[in-house]
């Protein structure tokens, strides 16, 4: 939603296609759920944090204010097919998550939570302590989870529609071909561009122009994964 980041605009590129997909389709129900982190889930920071407490610390925070919206992986399956039972066709389902959670305040209660005092000014003597590591390039403060203001309740009390433009599937078929051909031929100028046209409120970020110089060498993985 409103992305700063490639992996945001990619993500919102793909709820395009599958809007486009179920404009066509008669037999399948295209539908999509977003959500915030799920807690312990791969790539979560609470094996992260987990991690670096074992090691003794330091427990690493991007920004001292940044805040996520968290939920429980049982939460996040449970709602996922109860608005899959409510799907139509074509809907962006956003769940309730409550209220984002300060990274910060996350990363001390696991540290007192382990049986560890926090080091700081105040605490000088304390076991782990807790490094801000600025944020990375793209990376929001904070989160959000729906585009505009036309949002709709439906019969679950945690789960919310909203109504997004879509694209002609002609025209977005178009794009998506071209995309292809540009990662491919790692024209990543030609890349950004089609994926500007696609998703309106996306502006890449300034720390990516390195991306953007005609004669860059990338090393690629050649690893079918």
């Amino acid at each position: 939603v409103r992305p700063s980041n490639i992996m945001g605009a990619t993500k919102r590129f793909s709820e395009l296609i599958l809007q486009g997909c179920n404009k066509l389709s008669t037999d399948t129900n295209f539908s999509m759920v977003r959500f915030g982190n799920v807690l312990d889930s791969a790539g979560s920071v609470v094996p992260l944090f987990r991690q670096q407490i074992k090691r003794g610390g330091p427990v690493t925070v991007t920004h001292p204010d940044v805040m996520r919206y968290f939920m429980s992986i049982p939460e996040a399956v449970e709602l996922v097919i109860q608005a899959g039972a409510m799907a139509q066709g074509g809907d962006v389902f956003v769940l309730e998550m409550g209220e984002p959670i300060r990274i910060i305040e996350l990363a001390e209660k696991m540290i007192h939570l382990s049986g560890y005092e926090l080091r700081n000014n105040i605490n000088p003597l304390g076991d782990i302590e807790i490094k801000i590591t600025g944020l990375r390039p793209g990376e929001k403060l904070n989160e959000e989870l729906i585009i505009g203001n036309n949002v709709y309740l439906t019969d679950h009390p945690q789960i919310l529609k909203a109504e997004e433009e879509c694209l002609d599937w002609i025209d977005l078929e178009h794009k998506i071909t071209n995309i292809h051909t540009a990662c491919e031929s790692l024209n990543i100028n030609e890349a950004f561009k089609i994926l500007k046209s696609c998703v309106d409120d996306w502006e890449p970020s300034p720390n990516s122009s390195i991306y953007l110089k005609p004669n860059i060498q990338l090393n690629i993985d050649n690893n079918t994964d």
